[in-house]
């Protein structure tokens, strides 16, 4: 199964699910591919790619035809493979802007290795381009990270109506499979009224654990390492163990 973690919106809170998720269900016996195609490399560097000069990366997949196979590469965490992204994927859009099927290069690159493991998690860039677009028409199913704040919400429906669009041109297989909450605080008043809006909109889609603003989450891509093998007994650790097994099961649910 292919899911995209997709937010026009940067800061959501979006690579660290990605990350955090993908070495999580690695973790409990899935075979994983985590696909960086976001410029900025963050996920790349969250499972300790710190230095990507001179590997093949999503970018060579996407621009240069190479076979999604030759930009993969072990991590130390297990059952958790990359495919890296590089810098030069910011100006991956113009390069492919005039060719035929564009939308649906990253979908045919990564059809020969799709059986080859349970999950490929793909981190989009913050934006709805075209290669964000290449992710949700490659996909299966999408998970929203969200952060509780009110700016979110008005991302929230701009995102659904480019989803629909997707659907209705590209991918009309394309899933839901949530809405995750991240940046969470319980202590704060807006958070609880941001809460009751999302349930009355999204209810049904919503993950049942919010991840919490944790300190030990934030530190962990400095190590170039999930949270899950940085300190398993931290906050944001159990968030994203609870998530993931809630995911395992939505998955199993629908099938």
């Amino acid at each position: 199964m292919i899911i995209s973690f997709t937010n026009q919106k940067g800061g959501v809170g979006k690579t660290t699910s990605a990350v955090n998720i993908a070495a999580t269900i690695a973790a409990l016996d899935k075979k994983v591919l985590l696909v960086d195609i976001d410029p900025q490399g963050n996920a790349s560097t969250g499972v300790g790619y710190m230095d990507r000069s001179g590997l093949k990366s999503s970018y060579h997949v996407i621009t240069e035809n190479l076979p999604a196979e030759d930009a993969i590469y072990s991590t130390e965490f297990k059952n958790l493979d990359l495919m890296p992204a590089t810098i030069d994927l910011a100006g991956a859009e113009l390069e492919i802007a005039d060719l035929e099927s564009r939308e649906r290069i990253l979908k045919r690159a990564l059809q020969p290795i799709k059986d080859k493991y349970d999950f490929i998690f793909i981190d989009c860039p913050p934006t709805l381009g075209l290669i964000t677009i290449n992710a949700l028409v490659a996909s299966d199913s999408i998970i929203i990270p969200l952060p509780c704040e009110f700016y979110a919400l008005e991302g929230l429906v701009q995102l659904t109506n480019t989803l629909e669009s997707i659907k209705a041109y590209h991918n009309p297989s394309l899933k839901t499979l949530g809405v995750l909450i991240t940046m969470y605080n319980s202590r704060l008043n807006l958070t609880q009224s941001i809460m009751n809006d999302l349930r009355a909109h999204y209810g049904y889609l919503l993950f049942k654990t919010p991840v919490v603003r944790n300190v030990r989450l934030a530190e962990a891509p400095s190590y170039g390492t999930p949270i899950l093998y940085l300190d398993k007994f931290s906050k944001g650790a159990q968030n994203y163990i609870a998530v993931s097994k809630e995911i395992l099961e939505r998955i199993e649910d629908s099938e």
